[in-house]
């Protein structure tokens, strides 16, 4: 081959020359960001199933990612009866005052009024103020009887797994967000990565182009581009787990490097949409094991009506009968149960402070090993990196092919 010859084409075609590792690098990038963006768009599956369309990575598998997500949750940094064993009774009840007093008056007028609406109309309204201030008088005592029993028997009455699961793949975005916001620094890497690599193998083309002048190099290298500035990014972003080199070269995993932002970022992103009292509360109240909070409830309620009825209730018996007697309990914890959900609002505030999810988080987080805190992140790219890769390499052909087609025309 005439050396001459080559250097007298690339003085004449410069222009053309310069252009390779530019578009390399256009190419590098702009494969990463459509790489990036299929993870996570769109959030619902768009196209002709099965094959003919395309649901971002993610929320195709949402349920996987937050399994995944809630079992490095429950298994490392959340214990749910540490976690809940730090709401005080007492101070809860006080958060709780008025509604409670509120509510209890409410049900004992409306069970009052169905169930002995002669009587309750004859007694005098002291009476009736009597009544009330005594049944009120005793709920604080019930309610702290059953929040210390619902504390000791949390596995009993919530099910975190599948309330965190739930939550997350009921809202694919919320999913998103937990691996988009927390892996912010490393998707942009991962884009501006692409620049670099991009244009170290332009230089590469430039000089296999300027030998050999086959078509087949531009579509080629645009593949190759793709692939290896996908593939070397995303290992870039998880290794080295621990920091390797010499002297002042040292160089770690970007991922790991950050564990302290990430602990922090991930912290506040479980504690302010995932892991809410409110959350909580739901499923609590609505999961499947709702029935089981709802029979303490019964028996608390029931035992207090017995406890104020002690006294009178072989006469109360006698003028209600023992059956209709039976069925007011059940009617009273009935009512109880449904005034719950807004009654427990009101300790929303108190409870988020108690429970610290955010700070417990980030303290478990940043005790986790090298390999366990990979786990937070790298389920969403493991299983499916070879798709983001492919699309980048064929993408990269793509745009190789587009080039041949310019140069050549």
């Amino acid at each position: 081959m005439d050396i001459h010859a080559v250097l007298a084409d690339i003085g004449e075609h410069w222009h053309v020359y310069a252009t390779m590792p530019l578009i390399a690098a256009l190419i590098g990038y702009l494969t990463k960001r459509v790489a990036i963006e299929m993870m996570f768009r769109p959030l619902e599956f768009v196209g002709i199933r099965p094959f003919l369309g395309w649901q971002g990575v993610i929320p195709a598998n949402a349920r996987r990612m937050a399994t995944t997500a809630v079992d490095l949750l429950t298994r490392n940094l959340v214990d749910p009866r540490e976690i809940f064993a730090r709401l005080d009774p007492e101070e809860m009840v006080k958060e709780l005052e008025t509604p409670l007093l509120k509510a209890v008056e409410d049900v004992t007028r409306e069970v009052m009024e169905t169930y002995q609406p002669r009587l309750w109309e004859m007694l005098p309204s002291r009476a009736q103020r009597l009544l009330l201030d005594q049944v009120r008088a005793q709920a604080p005592g019930t309610v702290k009887r059953l929040l210390r029993e619902v504390s000791t028997n949390i596995d009993d009455v919530l099910d975190v797994n599948d309330m965190l699961i739930g939550a997350m793949v009921r809202d694919k975005s919320l999913t998103c967000r937990l691996i988009r916001d927390v892996a912010a620094p490393e998707f942009k890497f991962i884009a501006r990565s692409g620049i670099w690599f991009g244009f170290v193998i332009g230089l590469v083309q430039f000089v296999a182009w300027a030998l050999t002048k086959q078509p087949l190099i531009m579509p080629i290298f645009g593949f190759v581009t793709g692939f290896v500035t996908d593939w070397l990014a995303l290992k870039m972003i998880f290794y080295p787990r621990e920091p390797r080199g010499f002297g002042f070269f040292r160089w770690q995993g970007m991922f790991q490097k950050r564990r302290q932002e990430v602990a922090a970022d991930y912290g506040a992103l479980i504690a302010d949409e995932v892991l809410t009292v409110r959350n909580v509360m739901e499923a609590v109240l609505t999961g499947p094991r709702a029935d089981k909070l709802f029979a303490m409830v019964t028996r608390e309620v029931q035992r207090t009506i017995d406890a104020q009825a002690s006294i009178a209730k072989p006469l109360v018996a006698l003028t209600i009968g023992g059956r209709q007697y039976q069925e007011m309990k059940r009617a009273a914890a009935a009512k109880a149960i449904e005034y719950l959900p807004e009654t427990v609002k009101h300790a929303e505030s108190y409870a988020t402070g108690a429970l610290d999810v955010r700070n417990t988080i980030v303290t478990k987080m940043r005790q986790l090993t090298p390999l366990e805190f990979e786990g937070i992140l790298r389920p969403a790219f493991k299983q499916d990196e070879w798709k983001l890769i492919a699309v980048g390499a064929v993408i990269g052909g793509l745009v190789g092919e587009l080039q041949v087609l310019l140069l050549l025309h």
